[in-house]
């Protein structure tokens, strides 16, 4: 929707096909027995991106969405009985790790020094830009960038960065979990990653009011505003092409003809289904998938004040768990548990009295495991780990369940083997391994989303829109001085 509103906004032809019966992707919501779930993505960074559309389309983006700062960015739960509730403001971030960890907050404090110097340089070029076009490494600022990005960032594992920087073994696990906001393992993953808690500890966490899915509505509202066309219930069977050129797509069995086409499905169907081309799938799924997720969406009988928006129960072993998620394509038995609760912000979201809870774990991609086994091991073995963080027996309070799993995701979302974010980052050129956002393959072939470059996330999803659009603008002017 975002590539499609800056098209639009630059005077373009847009008509939108989109397999499923509304738009959002994978953001999207249901209400269950009087509890409301949105059913993907929950954290709501960089609101910037979205505001930047609406600028450029003359509207006032608070006329559409509104939003605001969570005082608390995360409360996270350990093991050994220790709690750290992260402060959105330094004044109540710093003392609070200082007595969580015991430890001095100035290496904490240099960390998201580096982290925010990190995106504001590095982030500028590659989250920002093509690195597949050679005026993006013609760019005047490349080599301050090159400066800023040291070895340290490329060529050792994000956990061990973090082990370098960090003492507590506490502190070191907050950090390393970041690889998974890309569905990467912290233990391959190289240190460059260091730069994603500066968007939460630095930038800040963000709540929609109503709930993520007020973030598509405000989105299509926009593009329906900017004259986009949109055909819901409309799967693209095929990406006409011929001579290496673009030339539309095939609908409901109907060919309808376009001179240039932007692909947002995963990058494998957009060539293995779309494009019929077996060589160049394949070749998109060399590197190794990033994680999935198996989520329940519970509807709980009471209120947890211990908990906030956002929370994480940590695994024990850390290790283990990735050990389990990208070599044995399984979960482990201690597996890290997120719970998300809207409810605390919207009273709406949850009958008087209750909760919604969103409960994530990683889980791996799909490779024909025993889902429904796996799933029933997962929920005894989180419950379980609730009960003993939270002190009390939540199983009784369950009033109301709908699982998600990976095979789930793939049907609903057209993520290959349910993976969320296409390849991982479990490599230290991972930057360079994402598909390009245009496709040598066919002239006017265009892709955006989170399987390609820059990643997956909201942030990079509304930056990937960005990067493809102004690929094809200049394009476009390549072609009119021909």
């Amino acid at each position: 929707m975002a590539a499609a509103i800056r098209l639009a906004i630059n005077g373009h032809e847009v008509t939108v096909y989109e397999k499923n019966e509304s738009y959002g992707g994978k953001i999207a919501s249901f209400v269950k027995d009087g509890f409301f779930f949105d059913t993907g993505p929950s954290l709501f960074t960089e609101p910037g991106n979205i505001e930047e559309l609406f600028q450029l389309a003359g509207e006032s983006c608070s006329a559409y969405l509104q939003y605001e700062k969570l005082p608390i960015t995360c409360k996270y739960f350990f093991e050994n009985n220790k709690q750290f509730t992260a402060y959105s403001n330094a004044e109540g971030f710093y003392p609070e790790l200082q007595q969580f960890s015991g430890e001095d907050a100035i290496p904490v404090k240099q960390y998201l020094k580096n982290a925010a110097q990190l995106y504001n340089n590095a982030g500028g070029i590659f989250l920002n830009k093509s690195l597949h076009k050679r005026s993006t490494w013609l760019n005047k600022n490349i080599f301050s960038v090159i400066k800023i990005t040291r070895v340290s960032y490329i060529f050792k594992t994000l956990s061990r960065y973090n082990r370098q920087k960090l003492k507590s073994p506490e502190v070191q696990q907050i950090f390393n979990r970041y690889a998974t906001y890309n569905g990467s393992n912290p233990y391959k993953a190289p240190g460059m990653l260091s730069l994603i808690p500066h968007l939460e500890f630095n930038a800040g966490v963000y709540y929609p009011a109503g709930g993520m899915q007020k973030i598509t509505d405000a989105l299509f509202a926009l593009a329906k505003k900017t004259g986009v066309h949109f055909h819901f219930n409309s799967p693209v069977q095929r990406i006409i092409h011929a001579e290496g050129k673009v030339e539309g797509v095939v609908v409901n069995n109907q060919n309808y003809f376009a001179h240039t086409v932007i692909s947002n499905a995963d990058i494998y169907f957009t060539y293995k289904q779309l494009l019929r081309n077996d060589v160049k799938s394949q070749k998109v799924l060399k590197p190794e998938r990033s994680s999935s997720a198996l989520v329940f969406y519970w509807g709980m009988g009471k209120q947890f004040p211990q908990l906030d928006v956002h929370n994480i129960l940590f695994a024990k072993d850390y290790f283990n768990e990735f050990n389990q998620l990208f070599r044995l394509k399984n979960i482990s038995n201690d597996p890290t548990v997120y719970i998300n609760i809207t409810a605390k912000k919207d009273c709406t979201h949850a009958p008087a009295g209750k909760e919604n809870w969103f409960v994530m774990i990683n889980a791996p991609s799909n490779t024909g495991q025993n889902w429904e086994q796996i799933t029933n091991t997962a929920r005894k073995n989180i419950i379980q780990k609730i009960n003993a963080m939270l002190g009390e027996d939540i199983a009784p309070l369950i009033e109301t369940e709908t699982i998600c799993d990976p095979i789930t995701i793939e049907k609903n979302t057209g993520s290959f083997m349910g993976s969320l974010y296409g390849a991982s980052s479990n490599s230290i050129f991972s930057a360079f391994l994402r598909h390009p956002n245009f496709s040598s393959f066919a002239k006017g072939l265009y892709c955006c989303g989170g399987t390609v470059h820059p990643g997956g996330g909201i942030p990079l999803c509304l930056k990937s829109a960005k990067i493809t659009t102004e690929i094809m603008e200049a394009d476009f002017r390549k072609h009119k001085h021909h």
